[in-house]
């Protein structure tokens, strides 16, 4: 008789536990977290004026002994149900700093509001979509005699889009060195957009922000060539943030010239290295900066929330442009399920993460996103709301907080993660049951909307 698979068998035996009704609570809880925190330990809530225990909660009476609770990892890759949730946050805190909502006033709809897309600079020439790989003369070679381009028309999904067309010529140093600066080149760039403004309007860079903030959000996105660019949300505030109106003097214009001259003018060099030099790193020649205007003449606010939020879930796996976990070896380079040029570009960041010089930079630790080492998403204190709002709130629609005025004498430990084979298959079902769930309720929503 055919044996059932693993997975199946130990599925089944969960099932006939006794404990497997309390189980299941916890696992629907987590929303089929792929990946579970166990977590061992008490509660105990005391009365502020009597120290009487109002309320004791113990992991001893769970199953195993142990309570679940999410990884929250945002990778659709690790996590399917946490990268949901993490993707609906994203969402309604990059709306807030667009519509307003979440303690944010709606009249930030009608400040100075700007989409920028920012590049990094070409390291070399790689096969392009369409019939842009194409070269532009037919003889057109490079220094190593490769032709400049392979004449044919690629499908933007190819493998073959964004591979270099010569790997001698390109430079891997330049590319892992830019994304190892990339957040500093950002900030390099905020500063300089502060300092255009003020120097548009006649006033000394130090009085700024006596007259307005700038605000912004950005996410970063790798290309098809597996070099970061940046996509980023600015708004003109008063000096207060959100709750304040810009100056008289702040326009979308204003801020629009001062974005792509600071994007064309801002650079950072590195640290000199006897073996590498001194690189001076720029954004590319591709800068985008499109007003969102409160008339619905541009992007939409709701689509640029969308977009943004459904990136931050991508696993740099998913992008083919790196992997979802550390490399701790050179071994683990060869072995990654990579294409050879982001094999390569892992390779470089490896090799110069082993350069004293460059130390400081954490090149090997950052090996598996190709040296860039900041978050996904950052923004600016003022720009909106915050994660950790917004989960408190939806503990507290939950009714999972506690009373203000209770004490809480908490002893926690951490006892393991992940599921067994057969917990795994039943978390996975009830991630997609949920999340098919929230589609149906948000389609219903919309069909009313639409009724109305």
């Amino acid at each position: 008789m055919r044996q059932l698979p693993e997975a199946d068998r130990d599925a089944i035996r969960l099932a006939q536990d006794p404990q497997f009704p309390r189980w299941l609570e916890q696992v629907t809880a987590t929303g089929g977290c792929a990946h579970p925190v166990h977590l061992s330990g008490l509660t105990t809530t005391l009365s502020p004026d009597t120290g009487e225990i109002l309320h004791q909660y113990d992991t001893r009476n769970e199953p195993g002994e142990r309570l679940l609770v999410r990884c929250r990892n945002r990778r659709a890759t690790v996590c399917p149900a946490c990268s949901r949730l993490h993707a609906g946050d994203t969402f309604h805190l990059v709306r807030a700093g667009l519509l307003g909502g979440k303690n944010i006033p709606a009249t930030v709809r009608h400040r100075p509001r700007l989409f920028v897309t920012l590049t990094a600079p070409s390291f070399g020439p790689v096969h392009r979509a369409t019939d842009s790989c194409r070269p532009r003369r037919d003889r057109e070679r490079c220094e190593h005699g490769r032709p400049l381009g392979c004449g044919a028309a690629h499908d933007p999904d190819e493998h073959s889009v964004g591979q270099p067309l010569c790997r001698d010529c390109y430079d891997y140093t330049g590319h892992v060195l830019w994304h190892a600066h990339a957040s500093k080149l950002w900030d390099r760039f905020v500063i300089d957009v502060r300092r255009r403004l003020a120097t548009s309007v006649g006033l000394v860079q130090s009085r700024f922000a006596e007259q307005a903030r700038l605000s912004f959000a950005r996410v970063a996105e790798y290309q098809k060539r597996a070099a970061v660019h940046v996509h980023a949300i600015v708004r003109l505030d008063g000096p207060d943030g959100p709750t304040d109106e810009p100056p008289g003097w702040g326009s979308t214009d204003r801020l629009t010239d001062a974005v792509r001259a600071s994007a064309r003018r801002v650079l950072v060099h590195t640290l000199y290295s006897p073996a590498v030099g001194e690189l001076a790193l720029r954004w590319g020649a591709q800068v985008d900066a499109r007003p969102l205007r409160a008339d619905g003449d541009g992007p939409d606010d709701d689509a640029v929330a969308a977009y943004v939020a459904k990136y931050v879930t991508k696993g740099a796996s998913e992008t083919g442009a790196g992997s979802d976990h550390r490399l701790r070896t050179w071994h683990d380079i060869d072995t990654a399920p990579v294409t050879e040029h982001v094999r390569t570009l892992m390779r470089t960041c490896w090799r110069l993460g082993g350069l004293p010089e460059y130390e400081p930079l954490n090149l090997r630790t950052w090996t598996h996103t190709l040296g860039y080492r900041g978050h996904i998403l950052t923004k600016s204190r003022a720009y909106s709301t915050t994660y950790a709002a917004l989960r408190a709130e939806r503990a507290h629609h939950m009714g999972h907080v506690d009373a203000p005025e209770a004490i809480n004498d908490r002893h926690w430990r951490f006892v393991g993660s992940g599921h067994t084979p057969g917990a795994a298959l039943i978390a996975a079902g009830i991630a997609d049951d949920l999340a098919e769930a929230r589609r149906l309720s948000a389609e219903a929503k919309h069909e009313g909307e639409w009724c109305r």
